[in-house]
């Protein structure tokens, strides 16, 4: 039996598998600076300067931001490693 997290949609037509996307969210904290949550967006994600800082701000201004998406695994390690770097984050279902 699969729990709803574990629930796999099928494509009817193909007869394929594929998994919900899923995200990460990074939380606002009032801890980090947000020079720092810049630094770990670009090294650990890869991402370019204007897009970890459009993402920080997201996160300072709106409380939160969706960091990454694809599959649950690759989500809930991106999490723990958020987690390594000291920030606030959670995996959750992407919304169709």
């Amino acid at each position: 039996m699969t729990s709803t997290l574990e629930r796999l949609d099928v494509d009817a037509a193909t007869g394929v598998v594929a998994e919900e996307p899923w995200r990460t969210i990074v939380w606002d904290d009032p801890v980090n600076l947000m020079t720092y949550v810049t630094y770990v967006f670009r090294t650990y994600f890869g991402y370019s300067r204007e897009k970890a800082e459009r993402l920080m701000l997201k996160v300072h201004n709106e409380g939160r931001a969706v960091v990454a998406t694809g599959n649950r695994e690759a989500m809930e390690r991106h999490v723990e490693a958020m987690h390594g770097f000291g920030l606030q984050a959670t995996v959750s279902r992407a919304d169709g």
